[in-house]
């Protein structure tokens, strides 16, 4: 696998691929997996965007509207590779990093749709991730008339009637266009992200997940101001008081003028932090 990426190395190509002009999603996600697996080296990542490569490379050469490049894309990755999810995906890490979905062909909606994703805009399909509520889905062609497939069972064509009844079922919603629109990288990345640190957090054994995720999502441009509170949480759970309790007391500089009593709740659990050295 080559030398292992250091921490800091790692983490600095993230920040630098995520506030890019033009986020690269196969490399932020493949970094994520970099992050999970600490024995990878920048050569797994060239091999990981050598394999959407090979796969765009094996799509039939020629015009296609969106309703052929959804049939095309399908019939290569849900047909002759077999990628596609079950529900036992949802209990296992590897179904959120993409090196991992890249080696079995399995993973969670989201990541499976960024393997349909990012093979078809290799190959020059106009497709896009769409973040139904619920369950993550790819389209072909345009938002106005999108072409639906579902990466999950394998690029089964979704009509827009499918997509409201799935969205019914999974969100107790009614589709709005909007639900339609593509899903900007980062986007997608903060959604990965989430998904990784939403296993970890019913594992207590895995706060290590836990951290490296929500340091990662604080790498993002735009990131929520409340994830310094919970990266200053989690820090005092593992231990780390003194980092725990200036992350704690950061956050509570943030949300003072808005919230003086959360911000005097949260300075006193960093006091209550940095008791614990003595």
């Amino acid at each position: 696998m080559g030398k292992p990426y250091e921490k800091d190395e790692r983490r600095g190509r993230f920040a630098e691929e995520a506030r890019a002009e033009r986020p690269d999603l196969a490399v932020l996600c493949l970094l994520i997996g970099a992050e999970a697996d600490r024995a990878m080296g920048e050569d797994a990542v060239d091999a990981g965007q050598a394999e959407l490569d090979r796969l765009a490379g094996l799509l039939p050469f020629g015009p296609h509207d969106a309703e052929g490049w959804a049939r095309a894309v399908a019939d290569l990755l849900g047909g002759r590779y077999g990628f596609h999810g079950v529900a036992a995906d949802y209990a296992r890490l590897e179904s959120s990093l993409l090196p991992e979905v890249l080696r079995r062909g399995r993973g969670l909606p989201i990541l499976l749709s960024v393997v349909w994703s990012e093979v078809a805009r290799r190959a020059g399909a106009p497709v896009y991730g769409v973040a139904l509520p619920g369950h993550f889905v790819v389209g072909f062609g345009t938002p106005e008339r999108p072409v639906l497939a579902d990466p999950f069972a394998g690029g089964a064509p979704l009509s827009v009637g499918d997509a409201a009844a799935l969205v019914a079922v999974t969100a107790g919603q009614a589709l709005r266009r909007e639900m339609l629109l593509p899903v900007s990288p980062l986007d997608v990345v903060a959604r990965v992200l989430n998904n990784i640190r939403a296993w970890a957090a019913g594992r207590p054994e895995r706060g290590d997940v836990a951290l490296w995720a929500l340091e990662l999502s604080m790498l993002l441009p735009s990131r929520p101001a409340r994830l310094r509170y919970e990266h200053g949480r989690l820090l005092v759970e593992r231990g780390d008081f003194l980092r725990g309790a200036a992350e704690l007391d950061a956050y509570a500089d943030v949300v003072a003028a808005v919230e003086p009593a959360t911000a005097r709740a949260i300075r006193h659990r960093a006091r209550a932090a940095r008791a614990m050295l003595n």
